[in-house]
């Protein structure tokens, strides 16, 4: 644990981080409090210095993190998500993560950070640690060329170049509107270049700009703050009592009865979209909103989907398939173009709003590994993004689930 103080903090507020961590956070303590679990951090790509050589640094960021609590202000803000309920609440106005259940290594090149602890206190530790990595790594990557300013520059001449993109747009006629929205807290340049970038398209292009998963953000420039659920929230449910075969039905029922009707949007790739469906009946996709793509091709995805509401019986023009899996503008425009007469769409872009400075981004990620000593997985519908450190888990997934590699 460092004890030195970091000169310009990356995080500022525990506001500062996706909305989803919260939304998973309270089903998780009201259903499955005593859980235990373990967090990894994981480069998928090739940095360009050793992230190893970070670690005192984020030891000093987490250190600082760990000193921070929420204000009444903020929890005044949250406490007016109709979807947080009264104890969740009062539960973040005692809520401070301890520094005993995170800890930084180095072995050679390489980072490891490890979360470790009751799920409800260490599941939160991820996009913060996600953020600290990338801003200290981009501040030296910019410091190693001459600056941060050519970089910001950069950056601000390809948004704009985005936002004329987005005026010039001929949507044809679409039954349903275009609308994106900001996923980029993770993969940020930097916390300054993320509030510019939002103000700056909420300004420019509300018309398609509806919000951002920045709870922060989302306070400060009166935006909709923007998630549900993610990959961490149903890998629980493969540890936590329920048979294997049926964790994402546990995982979805569990989901309906929290919030009756709100946060309506299913996340389907967690042991793929065909075993996703398979567990998807006319219940769930009646009481579900939508779904949201993160792995896999896209309109493949998207098809698959609507093929299945048609199969339920349901009109589709009233569900909505949200985008989440590297998207650009222009892809984002492609996919509303090819679905938006039969569906509702929505694009969640991180990446290419948040970091898209001229800087080869990282891909970084902090995913669950374990629960209740048992491990949990993660079968993408994209080759490389399946995460398991358990071979035979991972084997009997595939098996149970009819996944082959």
């Amino acid at each position: 644990m460092s004890t030195s103080k970091p000169t310009s903090l990356v995080i500022h507020s525990l506001l500062e981080t996706d909305l989803y961590k919260f939304t998973m956070q309270q089903p998780m303590l009201h259903s499955m409090p005593t859980n235990q679990a373990q967090y990894r951090f994981v480069c998928r790509n090739a940095p360009e210095f050793p992230l190893s050589e970070l670690a005192a640094e984020v030891n000093a960021e987490l250190d600082a993190l760990c000193a921070l609590r929420f204000t009444e202000d903020e929890l005044r803000y949250l406490g007016g998500l109709r979807f947080l309920r009264s104890d969740y609440i009062d539960f973040l106005r005692l809520f401070q993560f301890q520094r005993r259940f995170i800890h930084v290594t180095t072995e050679g090149d390489t980072l490891h950070i490890v979360a470790e602890g009751p799920q409800v206190h260490v599941m939160g530790f991820e996009i913060y640690v996600l953020a600290i990595v990338n801003e200290l790594y981009f501040r030296r990557m910019a410091q190693l060329r001459g600056g941060v300013e050519p970089f910001l520059a950069e950056a601000r001449t390809r948004l704009q170049a985005k936002i004329v993109q987005l005026r010039g747009i001929n949507l044809g006629g679409t039954t349903h509107p275009f609308e994106f929205f900001d996923f980029g807290v993770r993969r940020r340049f930097s916390g300054a270049w993320q509030t510019e970038m939002v103000k700056t398209l909420a300004r420019e292009v509300p018309q398609f700009f509806k919000g951002t998963s920045n709870v922060l953000l989302a306070k400060e420039c009166n935006l909709v703050p923007i998630g549900t659920m993610a990959h961490e929230y149903l890998q629980t449910f493969q540890a936590t009592g329920v048979q294997l075969r049926g964790f994402q039905k546990a995982a979805l029922e569990t989901w309906v009865q929290e919030y009756r009707g709100d946060l309506g949007t299913a996340l389907t790739d967690v042991v793929g979209m065909d075993a996703f469906l398979a567990d998807f009946d006319l219940y769930f996709a009646k009481l579900f909103d939508g779904l949201r793509h993160d792995s896999g091709d896209p309109v493949v995805w998207g098809e698959k989907a609507l093929t299945h509401y048609a199969k339920l019986k349901i009109n589709a023009n009233n569900k909505r398939l949200v985008f989440s899996d590297g998207l650009d503008i222009a892809t984002a425009i492609r996919l509303h173009q090819h679905f938006a007469d039969r569906v509702q769409t929505g694009f969640g872009i991180g990446t290419n709003l948040s970091n898209d400075t001229g800087l080869h981004p990282l891909n970084i990620v902090m995913k669950l590994v374990s629960c209740n000593g048992q491990p949990t997985a993660k079968l993408s519908d994209t080759p490389g993004k399946t995460l398991c450190e358990d071979a035979t888990f991972l084997a009997y997934l595939r098996q149970i689930f009819n996944k082959p590699e």
